[in-house]
């Protein structure tokens, strides 16, 4: 068999038949390993909104990974043809953080490696990553805290600047994250995320805005989506 024959065949599609067992299992193993990182991302991940919204995502990511690896492995033409697809097809997604990439480049590599059929060194590396995700996440967590959403607003001519707000947000909490900021002619509005780690530092945050401008109204509020 000459060359040019050889890489003929080496680019016709082989018609390997896909276990459907194999894909089945597959997919269990996924479906567990993306529910675990998603439960991993809401709990250790340092991201201050939004973190169920975007560990959603984990499972139907690794799934389609999987299926196209699965589907273009046996065969050098349909590799190539994914190619050609994804340089018209173009990706753009909000990501805030490096830890969220993080997370999505790992959720990628589930799926290419279940797609290969490379089960045991893909589940024994993600129980290895997510033990030490975790061992990490409980040796820094000293203290219980909580994430709030914190309402700003102020009208007169004494209602405090942005900057004032935000230096006394960094003096007293953890962390804190501009999410929206509105002024008008008479009254200001700014909304944050913010990370306690006690119920004094609210009162502290309070009392020191108020000596700023007697007429500002503060509002903490729960959110339930980390």
């Amino acid at each position: 068999m000459d060359k040019w024959s050889l890489f003929q065949k080496f680019l016709i599609t082989e018609n390997s038949q896909i276990s459907i067992w194999d894909f089945v299992a597959n997919a269990v193993i996924i479906l567990i390993l993306s529910a675990i990182l998603e439960i991993t991302y809401a709990k250790c991940a340092k991201s201050l909104s939004g973190r169920k919204i975007f560990a959603s995502n984990f499972f139907l990511i690794g799934f389609t990974t999987m299926l196209i690896i699965s589907i273009v492995k046996s065969s050098l033409a349909l590799s190539l043809g994914l190619v050609g697809a994804l340089s018209i097809v173009r990706f753009r997604s909000a990501i805030k953080e490096p830890e969220e990439l993080a997370y999505l480049f790992y959720t990628i590599a589930i799926g290419l490696g279940l797609g290969a059929n490379q089960r045991i060194i893909t589940v024994l590396a993600s129980l290895i990553l997510l033990s030490i995700i975790w061992a990490r996440f409980l040796m820094v967590k000293q203290t219980k805290q909580q994430n709030l959403f914190l309402t700003v607003s102020s009208t007169g001519n004494s209602k405090p600047t942005i900057s004032q707000i935000t230096n006394l947000l960094e003096a007293n909490f953890k962390a804190a994250h501009l999410s929206r900021y509105d002024e008008f002619e008479n009254r200001i509005e700014a909304s944050y995320w913010i990370e306690i780690k006690s119920v004094k530092s609210l009162e502290n945050f309070k009392t020191e805005v108020n000596k700023l401008s007697p007429d500002t109204n503060i509002s903490f509020v729960d959110n339930k989506s980390f």
